[in-house]
Order: C-alpha cells, then structure tokens, then sequence
C-alpha cells in the first residue's frame, strides 16, 4: 500500500527563487517560527546506554564507577554533538531556502492537500465557536423561559381573576422550555462531535504532517550537503566524510519516505471519516432545529432518538446539554 501511494506522489525539487518566491506554493507562517520549530526538540540526556553496577549487581561486567561515569558524559557530549549538528544543517537549509539560495523536495499533490486540510480544520473552528455560542444564547433563553413560567404560575394562583390567562402562559413557557432542552441536547450532541473531528481527529494528522515537514527539511539539508562534498575534491578524507553524508542521507530519504506515506494515509482515512461525521452531524442539527422552530415536539423528540441522544432526568447535577467548557 505504501509502494503504491510513494509511486503517484509528485515529488520533485523545486529551486527557489531570488526572492524566495516558489511559485504557486503555499508561503509559511514565517522564517522565526520555522526556526522555533527546529529547535524546539532538545537532545535527551536522560537516557543513555550505559548501565554501571551497583549494590546487588554481579561482578562480572560492572563498570567502576569513575569510569561509568566519564562513559556517561562521553555519551551525553555525542547526543548534544550530534544535536547541535543536524540543527545547524536544518537550519542553514532553512535559510536558504527563504533566500533564494537553495532548493527544496516538494510533493505538490500531497502538499496541497496538507493545506486543505488547515484551511479546513480553521473553517470548522469557527462552526464549532459559533456553535457554542448558540448552545450558551440558548441556554439562558430557555433558563429564562423556566423563570417565566414560574412566575406566570405562581401569579395564576395569587390573582384568581386572571387564574386562567396565567395559566395558560406557565403552561406554553414550560412546553418551550421542555422544547429548548430537546434542542440543547441535540446542539450539544453536535458541538460535541465537531469538537472530536476538529481537535483530535484532524489535529492527530496534522501532528504526522509536523513530523513530516520536520523529516523534509532534514531529508535536504543532508541531500545538499550531499551534493556539495560530491562536487569537491576527491582525497582520502573527503570520500570518508562522503562516505558518512551518504549514510545519513539514506537514513533521512527513508525517514522522510516513510512518513510522506504516513501522512498520505492518514489524510485518506481522515477524509472518509469527516464525511461520515459530518453526515450524520448535519442532518441531525437540520432536522433538530426544523422540528423545533415548526413547533412539532414529536418530530424533536424523534430526531433524538434516531441519533441515539440520551437527556438527564430532572434533578440532575447538571443538564446533559449544557457542554463543560
């Protein structure tokens, strides 16, 4: 499956121009934070391979403890060496690239789609802010109704000239209030789903795109420093420092091949998964709010049990619909 995603993807380098311009490519948010976000991953030091012995160990293997030591530090020097190295070579890449004196691996189908995919999850924000805004309005529209329809009945029974007219309007404030609570259950039901799509289904993807953007970025800095000790001389001491670019390059090409059919994936899976979501979200707020504003309270109630939607009986601690924010 990954062959068959790593064949139809366009990848290319595409050389950048004087003014850092590519093209009909998308820009970045800016050279500092493309910069943050290389350094942003640290060495560990909190892990190394060397164990020393100590009280209960076996004699035989253990490192005296000088010596461990000193091996520890040896490492951590390496872990840190090796670090500041593959910063500075994704970093020098990175400014080149923004100059105009470099070239970058771009998957212009897979890329476009990554951008799709941002544009998306922003545009779905905003449905889901607005969304919960509705459910807040709502709440203390039906909170307010609940308050008038105890007033009109405790006035209905107060004022016996008027004990009918009252009654009546308790009796309507409590049936919209009964209404507004259906509504509120299915409105967060809504909320509650667009919440699970946008900030952890698609954000789990966009995760893998970091990962990814991350392995590009080192996957040139190694091919370009490549490509410039080919193009130099050929001495007993440059074909060993070849030698070792060209080790570190293959490492970096299948990290970087890997999760570009990671990433390929997911977006696949992802699509299928926010149209069946979707689908269902949709045509449930349709239908909630169409059967709430027509006044037909069986049509409401249908709707939520079609959608498996399950209230809070009174007295409840807290009502089901009211989303905990």
């Amino acid at each position: 499956m990954t062959d068959g995603l790593m064949s139809k993807a366009a990848t290319m380098e595409i050389p950048i121009n004087g003014t850092g311009d590519t093209g009909s490519l998308p820009e970045d948010d800016g050279l500092e934070q493309d910069l943050q976000q290389v350094m942003v991953s640290g060495p560990n030091l909190n892990e190394t391979s060397i164990v020393s012995g100590g009280y209960g160990g076996t004699a035989e293997g253990i490192i005296p403890t000088n010596e461990a030591t000193r091996g520890i530090a040896v490492e951590k020097f390496d872990i840190v060496k090796k670090w500041g190295i593959n910063t500075y070579k994704c970093t020098k890449q990175l400014i080149s690239e923004r100059f105009g004196r470099g070239s970058r691996t771009v998957d212009l189908e897979l890329e476009t789609q990554i951008e799709l995919l941002r544009d998306t999850k922003r545009k779905y924000e905003c449905v889901l802010q607005l969304a919960r805004a509705l459910t807040h309005h709502f709440y203390s529209l039906v909170q307010t109704q609940h308050a008038l329809g105890d007033a009109f009945s405790d006035l209905s029974q107060k004022s016996p000239e008027l004990q009918e007219e009252f009654g009546c309007n308790a009796e309507t404030q409590k049936l919209l209030c009964k209404n507004g609570e259906t509504l509120l259950g299915a409105v967060n039901f809504f909320v509650s789903s667009i919440n699970t799509l946008v900030n952890k289904t698609m954000e789990d993807t966009l995760m893998t795109v970091k990962q990814y953007e991350t392995a590009r970025l080192e996957y040139d800095a190694y091919r370009t420093d490549l490509e410039e000790l080919s193009m130099g001389p050929r001495d007993a001491s440059t074909l060993c420092r070849l030698d070792a670019a060209q080790s570190h390059f293959q490492s970096h090409k299948g990290k970087y091949e890997k999760l570009r059919a990671d990433v390929a994936i997911k977006l696949k899976f992802l699509e299928e998964n926010k149209i069946k979501v979707m689908h269902k979200q949709l045509l449930l707020f349709h239908n909630a709010v169409s059967a709430y504003f027509a006044g037909n309270q069986q049509q409401l109630a249908q709707t939520l049990r079609q959608f498996n939607i399950q209230l809070k009986t009174p007295g409840a601690e807290k009502p089901s619909w009211l989303e905990e924010q």
